[in-house]
């Protein structure tokens, strides 16, 4: 495992895609991983389409430490992540008795019919990721988390599972906000990202009514001595500029 741990997120379903559902898990996991110190490399949205599923899970669970993956685990038809996870991993899939108690706990007598047993189909030799809220588990199976993506269900699956992730340093963010134009800016800042290869700098445009234009520019590194040199350095870029910039806070 690398110094500071990478993630990726597979996010299932036709409905993301079609503009139906909006999509919140990944801000969520995005902010956990940055808190734990795991770098979240790429996020991809796919369709619920068995070899779509089986490609993308097996692309990078190859590339980085962690795969999340959200959506598709319920109980209708077009619910396939289960299986195409296990048919990434060449793994059989049934009713798992461990899951199915779960459900019969959860649901009253006589109610846990056959559309919502699917959700005890389990790979063979993964393991349960405990669902808090409703009780349908996601799973976990070699370095691939298989979560719902129903968001009150998603994030209680993470708050469960985050604290057995190994993690790595921490990124810590800095915010300034300079009343100067990008284009103005972004020579200086440009030599700072050059000569600081530890620190990532972003630099986003604005425009405030009745004063013009402006930008923020956001440095991030798990390195805080660079970063603190990095963040003196982009003050002095707007201060050449003749503007005096403004820290914020990053959240």
């Amino acid at each position: 495992m690398s110094e500071q741990p990478t993630a990726a997120m597979i996010v299932i379903g036709d409905e993301i895609l079609s503009g139906r559902t909006q999509e919140k898990n990944a801000h969520h996991l995005a902010q956990v991983m940055e808190q734990i110190g795991v770098r979240l490399s790429e996020i991809r949205v796919i369709s619920d389409d068995h070899g779509a599923i089986v490609a993308t899970v097996n692309a990078l669970r190859a590339e980085v430490d962690y795969v999340f993956t959200s959506g598709g685990i319920g109980p209708t038809h077009d619910d396939i992540t289960a299986e195409a996870v296990a048919a990434a991993f060449g793994a059989s899939i049934d009713i798992r008795d461990d899951a199915r108690a779960l459900l019969a706990a959860y649901y009253p007598e006589g109610e846990l019919n056959d559309a919502r047993l699917r959700m005890a189909r389990i790979p063979e030799g993964a393991e349960l990721i405990n669902n808090p809220v409703s009780r349908a588990p996601g799973f976990k199976i070699g370095n691939v988390h298989v979560m719902a993506g129903v968001p009150s269900i998603f994030n209680a699956m993470l708050d469960g599972l985050k604290d057995s992730l190994a993690g790595g340093p921490q990124t810590l963010t800095r915010v300034l906000r300079a009343q100067a134009p990008e284009s103005k800016l972004a020579p200086g800042i440009a030599a700072i990202d050059t000569a600081r290869p530890e620190v990532s700098i972003g630099v986003y445009p604005y425009f405030l009514s009745g004063i013009g234009p402006g930008a923020t520019v956001v440095l991030r590194s798990t390195n805080s001595a660079e970063l603190d040199a990095a963040l003196a350095e982009a003050r002095e870029v707007a201060r050449a500029l003749g503007v005096e910039p403004i820290e914020e806070s990053p959240t």
